[in-house]
């Protein structure tokens, strides 16, 4: 088998920790969405408990001059939480895959997903640390 290095034009997370993760040569310490080109833009929901059912419609719509997503990984914080069933049925409707995990899984996935080519959206919850 021939191992081949790909390269990616995209930012990779290259580390996490309590309160932060490094996007490329980022130190972000709120939540966030990383879009499938790679930019991140603040994501309004300091704990998972903040989380609504708006947060979940939005990442259905269509990202500004990036392309449209086929999956949202959900990072949840430090431990594994899903969000009530309802709040999935705009990104359900829309087509949209949505896989929900710990952040610093999450952060891994994405990693790997976005240098695959695929289309993904991360939604990170970033908790302050303790």
């Amino acid at each position: 088998m021939k191992f081949q290095l790909e390269t990616s034009s995209l930012p990779v997370i290259k580390g996490h920790g309590p309160g932060w993760i490094a996007l490329g040569g980022q130190r972000i310490t709120h939540s966030v969405l990383i879009d499938p080109a790679g930019r991140p833009q603040p994501w309004g929901a300091a704990a998972f408990e903040a989380l609504g059912a708006h947060h979940f419609a939005a990442l259905a719509l269509p990202q500004e001059s990036a392309p449209a997503a086929e999956l949202v990984l959900l990072g949840s914080g430090a431990r594994l939480r899903f969000p009530p069933p309802a709040w999935l049925r705009p990104l359900i409707e829309a087509g949209i895959g949505i896989e929900t995990m710990s952040t610093p899984a999450a952060c891994r996935t994405w990693n790997i997903l976005s240098s695959e080519g695929r289309r993904v959206l991360a939604a990170l919850v970033i908790e302050p640390a303790v």
